[in-house]
């Protein structure tokens, strides 16, 4: 979706002859300004999320320039993209127009593969099992990713991420059912009440069992226009990131010495175990971002988000997958 011609001139005033539609149905013209009304599924949500969800394949910077130059407006009225959209609010939309392409085709081997994955459910949360080499949703050139098809798949009109991880991570992926469990698990996360367990291998053999690295992370961007994220304690923009690590077997890949590490993120950042397990000199197998001379012919990046702590919930665990445990020998015991 790009943007196009000069936006046409919006009714001053918003009034009954045009009638919104539901934000939770799928606009059938971009070319012509739209009217949404904020449904109970939207509540409360901030507008840049809401239009990013209703105006797929438009680049983000696009929506943000849209809602500069006062094409979003919610009640008439001038917005940014900090904004919350409220329950029965109008936000109109000027005309943009679609690139010409195809609805991306997702296959029913691929779309039975990821219900094969859910290993949790319950009527406001679904947790899938993702694959390493899937990112959680489109963009950035990929046509879908897990929650389009997610949404295609099951036919449910809102599915919402709770949280994301990498692409190459594989592990639990929280996705609600409802808005009310969206509020609710989005704010455990913030609150730190979750705790998130990973497993990785990790080049190399730490000299302790357990510890905390405590090193505040920066994000910032290479020539090319990627993304990422480094140890830096003296930039006021460095973000304050802790981590706990416990080792669980060292043994040996390719005659090099390797660890099974359990980590767990007391902070949310951007990349955080990998730069942090980087930063100590034990990198992950397969980054190759952060462990870009790594030797150990191993072809994918060896981090899996294993286990989920959340208040009220049992614990719900996913187990490491073939193409990582395949490299454990048999003295190795995985964690209970």
């Amino acid at each position: 979706m790009t943007e196009d011609a000069p936006t046409p001139e919006a009714p001053a005033i918003f009034n009954s002859k045009t009638r919104p539609q539901s934000a939770d149905d799928e606009i059938s013209n971009f070319g012509k300004v739209n009217y949404l009304e904020v449904t109970r599924h939207q509540h409360d949500q901030r507008l840049d999320n809401f239009l990013l969800n209703r105006l797929k394949g438009l680049p983000k910077p696009h929506i943000y320039k849209m809602i500069r130059s006062d094409e979003i407006r919610v009640n008439n009225k001038r917005c940014k993209a900090h904004d919350r959209v409220q329950r029965e609010d109008v936000v109109r939309i000027a005309p943009v127009v679609l690139a010409t392409r195809e609805k991306p085709i997702i296959s029913t081997e691929f779309a039975k593969s990821l219900l094969a994955r859910v290993v949790y459910e319950d009527e406001g949360m679904l947790v899938l099992n993702k694959p390493s080499g899937i990112a959680v949703h489109g963009g950035s050139g990929l046509d879908f990713g897990v929650i389009e098809a997610m949404r295609e798949v099951t036919g449910k009109k809102y599915l919402e991420l709770i949280h994301r991880i990498d692409k190459d991570t594989s592990g639990l992926l929280m996705i609600s059912k409802k808005r009310s469990a969206l509020k609710v698990l989005q704010q455990h996360l913030v609150d730190k009440t979750i705790q998130k367990h990973y497993l990785c291998i990790a080049k190399g053999q730490p000299a302790l069992n357990e510890q905390r690295i405590d090193a505040s992370l920066l994000r910032y961007t290479v020539a090319s226009g990627e993304r990422r994220v480094k140890v830096d304690k003296q930039d006021p923009q460095s973000k304050e990131s802790q981590t706990d690590i416990v080792v669980h077997g060292r043994f040996m890949i390719a005659d090099q010495p390797v660890s099974l590490i359990e980590a767990k993120p007391l902070t949310g950042r951007t990349h955080q175990i990998r730069v942090h397990l980087a930063h100590i000199g034990h990198a992950i197998l397969g980054d190759d971002k952060y462990n870009v001379h790594d030797k150990s012919g191993v072809h994918r990046l060896c981090l899996h988000a294993w286990r989920l702590d959340i208040p009220g919930y049992e614990t719900i665990t996913a187990p490491l997958p073939d193409d990582m445990a395949d490299w454990l020998p048999e003295q190795i015991t995985l964690p209970e």
